[in-house]
């Protein structure tokens, strides 16, 4: 008898368009807001304290908006969850355009739906996730390719788009202030809603429950096995905390000399080579398995990390940094497929959400202990950090699951 992921699979390939639609919308608005946000909160004349305690509601309200869907998600229904997230987003985001009054920006902030990073991990993304999850095995990767190209490449443009409200004041009289723009939440998220009502009973795991009795049971066969993924994946999200892109901006420009324009093209293009090494995870999973596709493209991308700081000038440093960036995203569609081979599918929101939060919870500490690395013991401290905890992960994800079977070898076997 086929397996469930083989039955549900001929309905998905078009809600997986619309998944990656609205992925492209969200990582637009999110890149967009990443760099008008900060203005923003600097012209409402809050203090310091208050922009941090909203920043940090930001991550707060999507680590436990997260364990929440992972506890309860699979009940409600993940098309009608996913809907009233990307409502909430909208909403969120309103608050944002219309108030500077802060309990209102922390509570906005504190939905869990608006993120300062393009390439967020929150309720939103453990459910997209857990839906392109259901696609047959042997597309998996691919499909998470695609998902992750679409977020880099979307982002991009949306922090791209931000400086386009500056550029039309200089040209046109009564450009509307910063603050408005952020009316296209309410947009994105009215479009996102509409986009998410089309898609298919294939994404849910069974019938939606019209009640909710009992204790509900996210995680049963897989509950180990999350927990030791949970677990290492915040270790590599703890060595990615160190080398943020603005302590990159920060060590380029102190170390090296760089020009805000200069950086401001690299990391442009860095978006894209990120994107297009995403879309390269697919080929690679399929002649090694996803695990050795984790390990072995993290490695390399890792070394490479250590390096920049030993480049001789800034050509080379940059070189180096690119070289690092044009693979440094294949690791992340075989791991998201991983997680979703590994656990059953009524299990996948909750391990979605669960290895996410775990990223999230850990990344922030990072770029604290490297300041007072870069206090006390080298400016390119950082650097060395990070490549270090990231290969300490790589090395025990491998020892941890060597011997378990490859569920991307077993693919190429079976579909």
């Amino acid at each position: 008898m086929a397996d469930a992921d083989e039955l549900q699979a001929a309905g998905l390939p078009r809600d997986i368009r619309i998944i990656l639609t609205i992925q492209g919308l969200r990582a637009f608005a999110y890149g967009f807001a990443s760099v008008l946000l900060g203005v923003v909160l600097a012209a409402a004349k809050l203090s310091d304290l208050q922009v941090g305690a909203i920043l940090t509601a930001m991550l707060a309200g999507m680590a436990l908006t997260s364990v929440a869907v992972g506890r309860w998600g699979e009940r409600v229904g993940r098309r009608r969850l996913y809907g009233s997230l990307l409502a909430l987003m909208g909403v969120a985001g309103a608050v944002f355009a219309l108030t500077r009054w802060f309990p209102a920006l922390l509570l906005a902030a504190l939905s869990g739906t608006l993120s300062p990073d393009p390439n967020e991990s929150g309720p939103i993304t453990s459910l997209e996730q857990a839906m392109i999850g259901g696609v047959r095995a042997s597309r998996r990767v691919r499909a998470f390719g695609r998902y992750n190209a679409v977020a880099f490449a979307a982002g991009s443009v949306g922090s791209l788009a931000a400086g386009l409200p500056a550029l039309l004041r200089r040209a046109i009289s009564g450009v509307p202030a910063n603050q408005w723009w952020l009316l296209m939440f309410p947009v994105i998220g009215i479009v996102c809603r509409v986009l998410a009502a089309r898609l298919s009973p294939a994404v849910e795991v069974g019938p939606v429950p019209s009640t909710l009795p009992g204790k509900p049971a996210p995680l049963v066969r897989s509950r180990a096995t999350v927990r030791k993924l949970a677990v290492l994946f915040a270790l590599d999200s703890f060595g990615g905390g160190f080398i943020t892109q603005t302590f990159l901006v920060f060590w380029f420009g102190r170390a090296l000399g760089a020009s805000t324009g200069l950086l401001a093209v690299v990391f442009s293009v860095a978006g894209i080579l990120q994107a297009g090494s995403s879309m390269l995870a697919s080929p690679i999973a399929a002649r090694i398995g996803l695990l050795n596709t984790m390990v072995f493209s993290h490695l390399p991308s890792n070394l490479a990390l250590m390096a920049v700081p030993l480049a001789p000038n800034l050509p080379i440093a940059v070189a180096i940094l690119m070289a690092r960036f044009a693979i440094s995203q294949m690791d992340v569609p075989a791991r998201q497929a991983y997680v979703m081979t590994m656990v059953d599918p009524e299990e996948r929101v909750a391990a979605a959400a669960y290895t996410n939060t775990a990223r999230y919870l850990t990344r922030p500490v990072a770029p604290s202990v490297g300041g007072a690395l870069m206090s006390h013991v080298a400016l390119g401290s950082p650097f060395f950090a990070a490549g270090g905890v990231k290969i300490l992960y790589d090395v025990l994800i491998y020892l941890q699951f060597r011997k378990v079977p490859d569920p991307g070898k077993a693919q190429r076997h079976t579909s």
